[in-house]
């Protein structure tokens, strides 16, 4: 090639006054066409997905040159080879690798001659040099010197390669310029100082924003003694303050991090935050030089210490109050969890706070099996509403047995979706006995333990509802009355008229089956409810009555005392008005078996 030695002198002086690698190859190519004017020369240079990419072709169609870019090449098949050319055994690496550019090349009509690597100094491949030409049967005599020209273009592509990563570096030089002069001025702006710690020398050389945080000017005299600064960590902090450290230095912790107090130039206490790292050790490991930077955390601890006075003093309250106090959140997935719990928990469910935070359904165990569904069916209303939760249920604790609860809450929805409540759950034990009892004495005579008049009048009405709905229903009503009570009262006196009373309401309750009712409703007047009988089968039961009475006196002082009692019966009728039409009926029955002799039975007119 006769043009070799003119071509590298011009390709290197390209390269000397800077010229872009496109240009560089071009060239090159254009010079190796000029030498062999019946061949096509082509540069391809490899990219970081190993897909070939035009370098220079100036004699290629565009069609040819696009197809070769879409073969993907692997540098390992590359190994050992120089160049390939037609001669090449079928069975080598090399004619597999011609074979492929060949299939994509002879559709043009161009067939590849001559194909060599393209190597850099370090080995690795970077490209690909081709000869092509129309011929299928001509060979191209290859001249001796195109290895000096796959030289030129390694030195090119190695020359360009170093000019892009010489931009690069330059680029972030003015990048980490420009981040220092930011992080300077966040730094002074931040009330943040940095700290040296040369330990060889003993010494700690700190920056103008670090002692101001100390409230020293950069004129004022402040020793940096390694052994000095631990004076101004206040007394209570040293020991933790020089443990952290060696720890560090031990290679114990990644960083070293602590907050701690120090002493300010006015003899105040300020609290700071550290934070450093050893940047410099010997060979044996033993620190040399650490570097870190001090934050004023003053104004952030007293909002922490104010925050915290106030949570120990709501957590203080919330524990006082007798009962629990407490966050429950429900996710839309069924995920629930109790997120504060006051102390009272173990007195509602005797359980301790973090037990039920842990676990919610430990607390869920607690509450009896005959409400939870309720208890369950209650929340939901209250989550799906958004409204209040207000439910009265019962619970079994271990040790206390059974207990009353009432709970009310507030749900709000929280941005994820989930319901959150703020609640309060108090024991309502005590209150639901003395409803009872109330309700006992609303309802129940004390004398007898029987239903009163107001509770009795209460069930004939439900039973009048029910003969009126129900065509076939009987129900029947008997007016009992004791006879010459009023004598007994005067004979014997009134403590032993209430055992009278009692005996004949115990003789009475006996007899009845476990839906019917009976009451108290006057004086020495009790009055009976026989659900489903007839005036006829009533009839055998007042006789039955009598007879216990007749067969079992009350004892006083060792003597039998006989009771009588006369009855009055009749029929709830589905035409009465109210319930006192029937009781009317019957008392008025009562009344006839009381002018006919006592001790009677009398049937109501119909």
């Amino acid at each position: 090639m006769s043009i070799t030695n003119s071509l590298c002198s011009t390709g290197l002086a390209r390269l000397a006054c800077g010229a872009v690698l496109s240009d560089i190859l071009l060239s090159i190519a254009t010079e190796c066409e000029r030498g062999i004017p019946c061949a096509a020369w082509a540069i391809y240079l490899l990219d970081r997905n190993n897909q070939l990419q035009i370098g220079a072709a100036p004699s290629l169609s565009k069609e040819l040159s696009t197809s070769i870019t879409e073969i993907e090449i692997d540098p390992t098949e590359w190994e050992n080879i120089t160049w390939i050319d037609s001669k090449f055994d079928r069975s080598t690496p090399a004619y597999q690798i011609r074979h492929i550019f060949y299939d994509h090349t002879a559709k043009v009509g161009v067939f590849p001659r001559l194909i060599v690597p393209i190597r850099l100094a370090d080995g690795r491949l970077s490209g690909v040099f081709f000869l092509f030409n129309e011929n299928v049967d001509n060979d191209v005599d290859v001249p001796p010197a195109v290895a000096q020209v796959v030289n030129l273009i390694a030195i090119a592509i190695s020359a360009e390669e170093s000019r892009v990563r010489l931009a690069h570096m330059e680029t972030r030089i003015e990048e980490t310029e420009s981040e220092k002069n930011r992080m300077a001025l966040a730094i002074e702006g931040s009330a943040t100082g940095i700290w040296d710690r040369d330990i060889g020398k003993n010494k700690i050389d700190y920056s103008s924003g670090w002692k101001a945080i100390l409230g020293y000017g950069d004129s004022d005299s402040l020793s940096n003694k390694i052994e000095e600064s631990y004076t101004r960590v206040h007394p209570e902090d040293l020991d933790f303050v020089r443990t952290a450290i060696q720890n560090h230095f031990d290679q114990k912790t990644d960083s070293y991090e602590v907050d701690h107090r120090i002493l300010c130039k006015d003899g105040s206490y300020k609290w700071i935050s550290s934070r450093g790292k050893v940047v410099s050790r010997d060979p044996y490991g033993v620190p040399l030089r650490m570097v870190g930077t001090t934050t004023d955390i003053s104004a952030i601890r007293a909002i922490s210490d104010r925050l915290q006075q106030s949570i120990d003093l709501i957590t203080s309250l919330t524990n006082e109050i007798p009962g629990l106090v407490y966050q429950y959140r429900l996710h839309p997935n069924g995920e629930e969890f109790f997120s504060y719990v006051s102390e009272g928990a173990h007195q509602i469910y005797e359980l301790m706070p973090d037990q039920i935070a842990t676990d919610a359904s430990l607390l869920h165990q607690r509450i009896h099996p005959e409400d939870f569904a309720n208890y369950r069916r209650s929340l939901e209303i209250s989550a799906r509403h958004l409204t209040p939760w207000q439910l009265e249920y019962r619970v079994v604790l271990p040790r206390q047995g059974l207990k009353w609860c009432y709970g009310s809450a507030q749900p709000c929805r929280a941005p994820d979706g989930s319901i959150l409540w703020h609640g309060f759950i108090s024991d309502i034990t005590e209150r639901k006995r003395i409803e009872l009892e109330l309700k006992e004495f609303a309802t129940i005579d004390f004398l007898t333990q029987l239903p009163n008049r107001r509770y009795f009048m209460g069930r004939m009405e439900e039973e009048l509802a029910r003969v009126k709905r129900i065509a076939s229903t009987r129900t029947t009503v008997l007016m009992c009355d004791l006879d010459f009570f009023k004598s007994i009262n005067d004979r014997f006196g009134h403590a032993v008229g209430d055992l009278v009373l009692k005996h004949f309401a115990s003789t009475l309750s006996v007899q009845l089956r476990n839906n019917d009712m009976v009451g108290r409703v006057g004086g020495e007047e009790f009055a009976v409810i026989l659900s489903d009988v007839t005036p006829k089968e009533a009839h055998v039961f007042a006789l039955r009555l009598q007879q216990e009475i007749a067969n079992i006196p009350l004892i006083i002082n060792d003597k039998a005392l006989h009771i009588t009692v006369s009855i009055g019966i009749a029929s709830i009728d589905a035409n009465d008005v109210s319930a006192d039409a029937s009781l009317l009926r019957s008392d008025r029955a009562l009344y006839r078996a009381k002018e006919n002799g006592r001790n009677r039975i009398e049937f109501a007119d119909i």
